[in-house]
């Protein structure tokens, strides 16, 4: 996985960071048969936005009227897994609720959009929204 960091925010994105954590999760979901072997070496574009712009996405793309943490949106270009959005505004406010640090509530969030890239969907159901979060997690417990 290639990773491709667009900063839009006043926050400073930790770049390291970002690569050593996507390669952690690209391990653990190949180790765990979750990417295919065509996805492997595809391009994730993360943009960071300060949270007026996260706003004005969420609103217009899922009707929420707020800044939220991450988006996830796919790709046509077939170099590309997907698009991330992330406000870290509000992921520094989460880390706090969370009792974790911001760089891991912000790893947290880019494995929750991973999952969403690879098709997975808490919105849909119960069902599905239990198998996201027990993958979610799991991966999570192993690479933090």
């Amino acid at each position: 996985m290639n990773i491709l960091v667009i900063n839009e925010s006043s926050t400073r994105a930790p770049r390291k960071f970002i690569q050593k954590w996507c390669l952690k999760i690209q391990k653990q979901l190949v180790s765990r048969k979750l990417l295919p072997p065509d996805k492997r070496n595809l391009e994730l574009t993360l943009v960071f936005l300060n949270r007026g712009a996260a706003k004005k996405l969420n609103k217009d793309f899922r009707s929420k009227n707020y800044a939220t943490d991450v988006l996830s949106f796919l790709s046509m270009d077939e170099e590309s897994l997907g698009e991330l959005v992330v406000c870290p505004h509000v992921l520094r406010a989460q880390a706090k609720e969370h009792g974790l640090t911001y760089k891991l509530e912000l790893g947290y969030m880019i494995l929750h959009g991973i999952l969403h890239l690879l098709g997975y969907d808490h919105e849909k159901n119960k069902a599905e929204a239990d198998e996201m979060f027990q993958i979610q997690d799991e991966i999570f417990a192993e690479i933090q």
